[in-house]
């Protein structure tokens, strides 16, 4: 099972495109005088180029996808990457029942500087004590998606062996490794 939360829609390109059909049809019907083609070129074409980047571009930075099989199970926004094995599930569990929450001054995944308008950030602990915030329309289908791939899980356990590679635990951190690593890498 895949989980897919586009991170735009290609509606605002569509919108521009009407509202620019819509005007060469006025423009044509319209007595008086005619707009210069080349103000029309420069609408037709920058107008929705402009709209068109960056649609894509939201849709490439802010697509979340939690995919993969075994152990390469991952959460990605954009290009960052979560393996799933470093998601502390027991957190996640406790953010769905609303005793959890999230750290002060965690980091977006996918980057930026705060959540893109529109969504909601799910705290997510990883098991080496860091908390990031996973931008999010539908937080409950998300946190169930990633509960369902989880190691540990009744859904995952019967589909993945567990590794049998153990970490001595810390006394900072839930596996022992220290904590200082960036959001997504060292």
């Amino acid at each position: 099972m895949t989980y897919v939360e586009p991170g735009g829609s290609w509606r605002p390109l569509w919108l521009v495109a009407g509202v620019l059909g819509l005007l060469v049809v006025l423009d044509v019907v319209l007595p008086g005088p005619d707009v210069p083609p080349l103000l029309w070129v420069l609408a037709v074409v920058a107008v929705p180029g402009i709209v068109a980047f960056g649609c894509s571009a939201a849709r490439r930075v802010w697509t979340v996808r939690v995919a993969g099989a075994g152990p390469d199970r991952a959460l990605s926004v954009g290009r960052e990457r979560v393996p799933l094995a470093d998601v502390d599930a027991a957190h996640l569990r406790a953010v769905r029942e609303g005793t959890a929450g999230v750290d002060a001054g965690a980091p977006v995944l996918g980057g930026g500087w705060s959540l893109p308008r529109g969504r909601t950030g799910l705290p997510l602990r990883l098991t080496d004590g860091r908390t990031v915030l996973v931008p999010t329309r539908d937080p409950a289908a998300l946190s169930a998606a990633l509960l369902d791939h989880a190691p540990g899980s009744t859904a995952s356990s019967s589909t993945a062996p567990e590794s049998g590679v153990s970490h001595g635990a810390g006394p900072d951190t839930p596996d022992g490794r220290p904590g200082n690593r960036r959001t997504l890498g060292p």
